[in-house]
């Protein structure tokens, strides 16, 4: 989204979101006979813009090892839109199930500024992978 000549909401200092996954393969929830992988992922949203955001909503693209890809949408997480204000942090965990041993997940939340104003904050892609899977 362009606010300005040569500005891109990612570039704004105003909206600047840090976004930090650390993920956890749930080995009691999972069956691997049946195909069924199940990761929990915590995520740590800091806030390092200069005004507050309220996380409105999420899209998720989840892509297994055999790539088959799920979309996720929704408001919020886990039941909030929590509203982060600058160098404030906001953690929470939540979890996906995929076909394979490994996958991916990548996406972006939704945010509103204190100022009204609407931005994506990216997800950088990370890996879903069950412990000693990947070299």
């Amino acid at each position: 989204m362009s606010i300005g000549p040569g500005l891109t909401m990612a570039e704004d200092p105003r909206y600047l979101m840090r976004i930090e996954p650390v993920v956890t393969f749930v080995a009691d929830q999972s069956d691997p006979p049946r195909q069924q992988f199940v990761f929990a992922y915590t995520i740590r949203i800091t806030n390092v813009g200069t005004l507050a955001a309220t996380l409105v909503s999420r899209h998720w693209v989840i892509t297994d090892g055999e790539h088959r890809v799920q979309e996720v949408r929704g408001a919020g997480v886990v039941g909030q839109q929590p509203t982060i204000a600058p160098g404030e942090t906001f953690e929470y965990t939540s979890g996906a199930s995929i076909a394979t041993p490994v996958g991916t997940m990548r996406g972006s939340y939704q945010m509103v500024g204190a100022d009204g104003q609407a931005f994506d904050a990216p997800i950088e892609t990370f890996t879903l992978s069950v412990p000693r899977t990947l070299h």
